[in-house]
């Protein structure tokens, strides 16, 4: 059953699809089945929106929730890891990493324009090998990964990649953890001058 799959909302762009995998598991867990986890593919841009997603099946969710844990491991604080474990999610993440993507091509439209599309349909682990080449790049360039920051609020475990000006953001999203904190730090303030 070949079937198109509505755009997943991501909850923000946290600026490459390996952190936007990340963030997959809060609030709550995202990829918990196959029509989120193709819902995820799409709205990530892993495959040209419309392309067909009916044949995954129910290990697609379990091996990207794998990969999610392995580059959570490498992407947070290394100095707070056990060694062994960094270990084995870099090397699992390589060996993600070397399946072959798929393959896109470019196909006339009726207008006339040019669209892409893949020359086959999307197997799990090329799917994977995009998600893992991406934290391979992100991993690897030093002024990249000197860009990956962990949202500053309490309790939200979002890792994002600073582009801001300066290099000062602190939280995943200034309207929901920024806000939350602004709004604590101005109760305080408010207390504060009560007593």
């Amino acid at each position: 059953m070949a079937r198109d799959t509505a755009p997943y909302e991501l909850r923000f762009d946290a600026g490459r699809c390996c952190l936007d995998l990340l963030a997959t598991s809060h609030p709550h867990e995202h990829l918990d089945a196959v029509a989120p986890l193709c819902a995820w593919i799409t709205g990530a841009g892993l495959v040209p929106p419309g392309t067909p997603l009916g044949h995954a099946d129910p290990a697609w969710p379990l091996r990207f929730r794998e990969l999610r844990a392995h580059i959570g491991t490498l992407v947070r604080a290394e100095g707070d890891s056990d060694p062994r474990a960094r270990a084995r999610a870099l090397g699992r993440l390589n060996e993600l990493a070397a399946a072959a993507p798929p393959v896109p091509r470019a196909v006339r439209q009726e207008n006339g324009s040019l669209a892409r599309e893949l020359a086959g349909r999307p197997e799990c682990a090329a799917l994977l090998a995009v998600v893992a080449r991406d934290a391979v790049e992100l991993l690897t360039d030093p002024v990249a990964r000197a860009a990956v920051r962990e949202c500053a609020g309490d309790d939200c475990p979002l890792v994002y990649l600073d582009t801001s000006r300066g290099r000062r953001r602190r939280w995943c999203s200034s309207e929901t953890c920024g806000n939350r904190e602004r709004v604590a730090r101005h109760r305080r303030r408010a207390a504060l001058a009560r007593s």
